[in-house]
């Protein structure tokens, strides 16, 4: 199979996926006993039953649920996600506008990841069973186990409260892209690639140490190529492969990790909105959202597989 023809494979195959995420999640939410009119009525004295009863036939919350999934359905496919029950804002607009936010914030966290696993990995395989590998198995093991919120909140507790390096919560005048905010990110992003950081370094660290003791290393050292070379143009290139993979399955932690890192951080993204629609049972901005993330994740998997073919040649679709 071509490459080209790969890649058209497994796009079709995002239909099936998508819909398998869509029915999930909102059979979930249809599930919880959480109801948007409910929530929005409370405390207002001026709704009365037949004002309830209308905003439940104006949002089709008095049809069977397969048939609000269905016209939920119809919707998307021409591009409609519907509307926010409580403000009446188009769904769409709300994630195209929250979008990039959340995808800048989980690039920080995926080069952060990268930055610190690869190097750290390829220095712990250099010194298998010695005082920097169990080091970096201890500094491993200690970023897998702290939980995200704790760690932002303790960030922000020494860098930006104590010490004042940060700011407590993101510029509001600042754009996106300014230096202003790109520096405010670092301390989000390390929040979020820390405990993919860990995994990877340990996933590098193992496979660079099993491609050290392949008969291939051992030709190249007979040649006389120095021992950097075999490491970086070599054993790194084969490692990478192991990487790769993990990466792409990661993509999915940083990504549902900013769920709770954003809140802490007041960061207007995605994960912050998520927050708030499961809170107000907001359905057409949760499907979204997810739909989103879903679609997402799939292609860091599919540029995964792509990336093996770079990696390694012998590698055929």
């Amino acid at each position: 199979m071509s490459m080209r023809r790969f890649i058209a494979v497994r796009l079709l195959g995002l239909i099936p996926i998508l819909l398998g995420v869509s029915i999930l999640t909102f059979v979930l939410v249809y599930l919880t006993p959480r109801d948007p009119v409910d929530l929005i009525t409370t405390g207002n004295p001026n709704i009365d039953a037949a004002e309830e009863a209308r905003l439940r036939e104006q949002y089709g919350l008095n049809d069977p649920a397969w048939e609000q999934y269905l016209d939920w359905l119809s919707g998307v496919v021409q591009g409609n996600f519907g509307e926010e029950f409580s403000s009446g804002r188009d769904a769409s607009s709300i994630i195209w506008t929250r979008m990039p936010e959340t995808i800048v914030l989980g690039l920080f966290g995926w080069v952060f990841a990268l930055l610190i696993a690869i190097p750290t990995g390829i220095y712990a395989a250099m010194n298998k069973d010695q005082l920097g590998d169990d080091v970096s198995r201890v500094v491993a093991l200690s970023g897998i186990s702290l939980p995200n919120f704790w760690l932002g909140l303790m960030l922000i507790s020494i860098f930006a409260v104590t010490l004042g390096w940060w700011d407590v919560t993101a510029p509001s005048r600042a754009s996106l892209y300014s230096p202003e905010m790109l520096y405010y990110l670092i301390l989000p992003g390390i929040t979020i690639g820390t405990a993919s950081s860990a995994i990877l370094m340990r996933i590098m660290r193992s496979s660079m140490a099993e491609e050290m003791n392949k008969e291939y290393v051992t030709a190249a050292r007979a040649k006389g190529l120095p021992e950097r070379r075999v490491v970086l143009k070599h054993v790194l290139r084969n490692s990478l492969i192991s990487v790769t993979t993990a990466a792409a399955f990661l993509t999915a932690s940083i990504f549902s990790g900013s769920l709770v890192v954003e809140v802490v951080f007041s960061w207007p993204g995605l994960g912050r909105e998520f927050f708030s629609a499961i809170q107000t049972a907001e359905v057409n901005i949760i499907l979204g959202i997810t739909l989103f993330l879903a679609v997402i994740i799939i292609l860091m998997n599919l540029l995964a597989d792509i990336a093996y073919a770079v990696l390694d040649p012998r590698i055929r679709y």
